[in-house]
């Protein structure tokens, strides 16, 4: 009887992840137990002006799925579909918090279906505690210097201290209470 060796199962996790949040951090700790290799991608978007830097992106990824020794962390900046292609991978994970991230999101796996029939996009619904949770409502409670601890992991949490006291030291003299 001879073993067939199988393709390892590959998926690919993209977002802007600008930052990281736990709502992130649980998708890619249950998707990472459902494939062989999980590779979270994020997206250089040139049409966003992101908080953090692809690179502080990819870093503070790289620290918070640590422990978890089949995800990987890229970054890409052309259609998905074509980057499936270049990682051989054949799976998209998408996260679900709501009934309009749905309809948005059956959208963009319908058009990325069109342009690559061998790419399928599963769906795996938030955690309910993380269904309210968005980078951009943890960018602005952070911009506030607002308790984002139970919203981020520890690393993230730090980023954005920093990046809000820098952010805060180069408007000083403007007075918002006008």
């Amino acid at each position: 009887m001879e073993l067939q060796h199988r393709s390892p199962r590959v998926a690919v996790y993209p977002g802007s992840f600008d930052p990281v949040t736990k709502g992130h951090m649980d998708i890619i700790q249950r998707a990472s137990k459902q494939f062989d290799i999980l590779i979270v991608a994020v997206l250089n978007n040139l049409s966003k002006n992101p908080l953090f830097s692809v690179e502080e992106r990819r870093e503070l990824l790289a620290s918070a799925t640590s422990h978890l020794p089949n995800v990987e962390i890229d970054s890409f900046r052309d259609l998905l579909v074509n980057y499936m292609v270049y990682k051989q991978a054949h799976v998209i994970v998408r996260g679900i918090r709501s009934v309009t991230d749905f309809e948005y999101e059956l959208q963009l796996a319908s058009t990325n279906h069109k342009l690559n029939s061998d790419v399928e996009t599963i769906f795996m619904m938030t955690n309910p505690k993380y269904s309210y949770l968005s980078s951009s409502v943890v960018k602005e409670i952070a911009s506030f210097h607002g308790d984002v601890s139970d919203l981020v992991p520890v690393e993230v949490e730090e980023a954005l201290k920093q990046k809000f006291i820098n952010k805060n030291k180069a408007i000083v003299g403007n007075d918002f209470s006008k």
